[in-house]
């Protein structure tokens, strides 16, 4: 039988279809058929979404893998979170992360999308890094 094997180790959370999953041992598991998922550090807990690309990310992560009924309302919070953000930034580069991440969300690319918004977090982080530990600003 085909498919996706991946391996979770005692302690790893995983989400499949808005189901929180926490393995209490080490295991290997194999998806057979089609199934949203995120494991491991892919998945941004709602507390860590603090920043505007992080929550851009988590708004995202809940259009793929939540409940079927958060998932319409998840998608016009990520809408909105990156129409504020490319308004608000200066860089080409982060607008057009932004622009791929919401083309890939609204066409059913929901990993991909996932993908721009590391790459997004990855930006806002160097950005934001020097004014963080600049005591003069």
């Amino acid at each position: 039988m085909a498919g996706l094997g991946i391996r979770l180790a005692a302690g790893d959370k995983l989400v499949v279809n808005g189901a929180a999953i926490q393995f209490e041992t080490d295991a290997r598991i194999t998806f057979v058929n089609h199934v949203n998922f995120l494991f491991g550090r892919q998945i941004l807990a709602p507390d860590e979404a603090v920043t505007p690309a992080r929550r851009i990310y988590f708004a995202l992560q809940t259009a793929y893998v939540g409940t079927p009924e958060e998932r319409c309302e998840a998608l016009k919070s990520a809408e909105y979170f990156i129409t504020a953000f490319a308004a608000e930034t200066t860089s080409t580069y982060a607008r057009a992360l932004l622009t791929d991440a919401l083309h890939a969300a609204r066409d059913g690319r929901g990993y991909d999308a996932l993908r721009f918004a590391r790459r997004i977090i990855r930006h806002e982080d160097a950005v934001l890094a020097p004014r963080i530990s600049d005591p003069a600003v």
